[in-house]
This record gives C-alpha cells, sequence and structure tokens, in this order.
C-alpha cells in the first residue's frame, strides 16, 4: 500500500485528475488498437474511405479545439471537460450502428469535434493543478495515459484475435464508458476560476503570436509519426509481414511500457525552448530510424520480421519520447498563463493538421513500398533538425513584448 501511494501525485486534486486521464486513456487504447481493423475488415470499408473519416473528423476538430480552449478558458475548465466527455460517449455509441461510408463520415466528424476539443479544454486543468514542478506533473501523466493505454491494447488484443463484429463493438463500447468513468472523476476537482483578461489581451492571443505558431507548425509536421503505431503499424504487420497479427497489440504495449517507464526521466531538464529544441533533433533521428527498421520487416520471415518489428517500436519509441518531452515544453511553455485553454487549442490545431494527414502521408508507405518509407524517414530527421534554429529565429524576431 505505501508503494502504491508513493506513485500518486502529491494532492488530492492531482490524484483525481490522474485517474480521470487513466479510465479514459484506457479506452482510447482499446479503440486506437481496433478501430482500423474493425472498420476495414468488418464494417467493409476501404483503406481509402476510412483515411477519409480520420481525414474530415480531424479537420472539422480543428475548429473545435480553439473554440473549446477559449471557452474553458472563460467560463470554467472542469466544466467544458465534462461536457465534452459525455458527448464523446454519446458519439462513440454512435459508430456500433455504422453500417456505410456516409454514417462512418458523418461519426467521424463528431469524433474529431469531441477529440479536439477535449485536448484544448483539458489543458487549463493540467496547468492549474500542476504544482511546483509542472513539468513532472505534465510527464507523470502522460506515463499514466500509456499505462492506461497498454492495458488497453491488451484488451484490444483479444477482440482482434478473435476477429468478430461482437469482440470489435465491446472495444466501441468500452470507450465510451471511459468517457463517463473520466467525467465522474472531474466532477470531484474544484471548480478551476475562469480567467479574466481584456477583450484585447485575451481575444484570439495565440493566434497573433508568431514564435508559438512556428513552434505550432513544427510540431504538427513531427506529430505525424504519431500515427504509425495506431494505423500505419496494424496495416503493415497484418497486410505486407509474416508476422501474425497479436504483434499489433505486443508492439503497442512495448511502446506504451517503454513510456511508462521512460517518460518521465527523459523530460527532465527539459525546461525551455533551447534544451526542447535538442530533444526534437534527438526525436526526427530516432523516428527514422525506426521506420526503416519496420520497413525491412516486410522482406523478412516471420521469425526475423517479429525482431525487427520489436526493435523498430522500441528505437520509434525513444523518438516518441523525446518529441513528446519538447512538444509539452513548446505548448505550455511558450504559452500566456492566463490564455492556456486558447493557446492549447492553437497547439493542438497543429496536431490535428497532422492527424488528418497522417492516414494520407503514412499511406504513400503502404502503397509505394521502399522509396516512400524512405522518404518519410527522412522528412522526420529534416524536421528535427530544423526545429531548434526556426524557433530561436522565431522568438528573437517576433516575440511580443507583452508576453
Amino acid at each position: 500500500m505505501a508503494v502504491i501511494t508513493g506513485l500518486l501525485p502529491d494532492t488530492r486534486e492531482q490524484r483525481a485528475l490522474a485517474i480521470a486521464h487513466f479510465v479514459n486513456a484506457v479506452g482510447s487504447g482499446m479503440f486506437m488498437a481496433g478501430s482500423v481493423l474493425y472498420f476495414t475488415r468488418i464494417v467493409g470499408l476501404p483503406m481509402t474511405q476510412v483515411a477519409l473519416g480520420l481525414f474530415l473528423g480531424a479537420m472539422t476538430g480543428l475548429v473545435a479545439g480553439i473554440l473549446g480552449g477559449r471557452i474553458a478558458d472563460r467560463y470554467g475548465a472542469r466544466e467544458t471537460q465534462i461536457v465534452v466527455m459525455i458527448v464523446g460517449a454519446a458519439a462513440m455509441i454512435c459508430f456500433t450502428f455504422v453500417t456505410s461510408l456516409g454514417a462512418y463520415l458523418v461519426v467521424s466528424v463528431l469524433i474529431g469535434l469531441v477529440f479536439a476539443a477535449d485536448k484544448s479544454s483539458k489543458a487549463p486543468l493540467v496547468r492549474h493543478f500542476g504544482g511546483e514542478n509542472p513539468a513532472a506533473y505534465r510527464a507523470y501523466l502522460r506515463s499514466v495515459v500509456n499505462l492506461a493505454i497498454a492495458l488497453g491494447s491488451l484488451a484490444a488484443g483479444i477482440a482482434l484475435q478473435i476477429d468478430s463484429k461482437p469482440a470489435y463493438l465491446v472495444l466501441i463500447v468500452g470507450r465510451a464508458l471511459s468517457f463517463l468513468a473520466g467525467a465522474a472523476m472531474l466532477v470531484r476537482l474544484p471548480r478551476v476560476a475562469p480567467s479574466h483578461t481584456s477583450a484585447d489581451s485575451g481575444r484570439w492571443i495565440a493566434l497573433r503570436d508568431r514564435p508559438y505558431l512556428a513552434a505550432t507548425a513544427l510540431n504538427s509536421l513531427m506529430s505525424l509519426h504519431y500515427a504509425v503505431p495506431t494505423f500505419l503499424l496494424p496495416l503493415w504487420v497484418v497486410e505486407h509481414t509474416e508476422a501474425p497479427k497479436w504483434m499489433v497489440s505486443v508492439a503497442l504495449v512495448l511502446n506504451t511500457a517503454m513510456i511508462i517507464t521512460l517518460q518521465v526521466v527523459l523530460s527532465r531538464n527539459v525546461s525551455d525552448h533551447v534544451t526542447a529544441g535538442v530533444r526534437m533533433r534527438w526525436a526526427g533521428l530516432a523516428v527514422a530510424a525506426g521506420l526503416v527498421l519496420m520497413a525491412t520487416a516486410g522482406t523478412q520471415n516471420a521469425e526475423v520480421a517479429i525482431g525487427l518489428l520489436l526493435l523498430s517500436t522500441a528505437v520509434y519509441t525513444l523518438g516518441e519520447l523525446w518529441h513528446a518531452a519538447a512538444a509539452m515544453e513548446y505548448s505550455f511553455g511558450l504559452a500566456a498563463p492566463h490564455a492556456q485553454g486558447q493557446y492549447s487549442g492553437v497547439f493542438g490545431l497543429g496536431g490535428g493538421v497532422a492527424e488528418a494527414l497522417a492516414p494520407a502521408v503514412l499511406g504513400l508507405a503502404i502503397t509505394y513500398g521502399w522509396p516512400a518509407w524512405l522518404l518519410i524517414a527522412a522528412g522526420f530527421a529534416a524536421v528535427g533538425l530544423l526545429s531548434s534554429p526556426l524557433v530561436s529565429f522565431a522568438l528573437r524576431r517576433w516575440r511580443p513584448a507583452h508576453l
């Protein structure tokens, strides 16, 4: 019991927020590992149509992210989060009735709105309850989330092996229930007072902050890799390697286990844009190397493919960890404290663009093979190398004096 207590944050509010993240992320892990295969193998939609739904959902979520963050700043982050989670639960249930492209696209748009608003309205809560060491608490929350995703992925692995409609539907319903459980935990948090700023200083200030926009754009390009474990890897393993289908879940568990154990450690000393830029450079190189190893698995027998997929996942995950540390510092460290929700909405806009484009960009590797794999890998390495000098230049040239 003492060991468990030592793993928990110091304050009751931090613990409640961490539990809300945890239960919500369990459902996320279940849904991420099985959703693409559900829509392609059970509903019968081609990969191009599934990618279209992901694209439309992400694009329509862009506006929702900024508005959700601004609403959270002005009217209360806790209340906004609870409403968003309840709507998310309802939207997930709608997915169980999807039998056609039209219905899939409609629900995908609704899910995109929910996911974007969820991220931006959550940020003021994380900042407010972060305590004396907010960077460490943010890293802790990411470890908690990935532990939950690992558990959800284990459940998804069972559904992948059963490979039937009822098994996949359990994953979707589980995602809906996790939304509701997360909302119930947030009720225990005290209300966060809305920020009170003048109309001139608070109205869409993040959209006028060019250094923040530069960091957002670079992070958006790097964030294309987040679709590797949830989109590219499942399709690559199942359709283009000799490895068994359960390797999808094994790779996701390895990915999340590394994040759980290493995120806090690798996020230490990332306290400004300079150290964040160093981590971005490391991230780009690691992600690129992981993709090359993953591509190589497609030309090997089952045993070698399994080994290469495990190695590629480990190398890729180091890149993901370094990128996450840099992104958290850019998102929170460069933001105006009184408008964290709005700034997070803008930062999430970049993530939404990446989410929308990732299936099309990473799907090139499925379609065109080795040349596309190498080109995509080179792109990640280039973004990582350019991030530090570009953000530093933007801060020197354009940082508003009042920030």
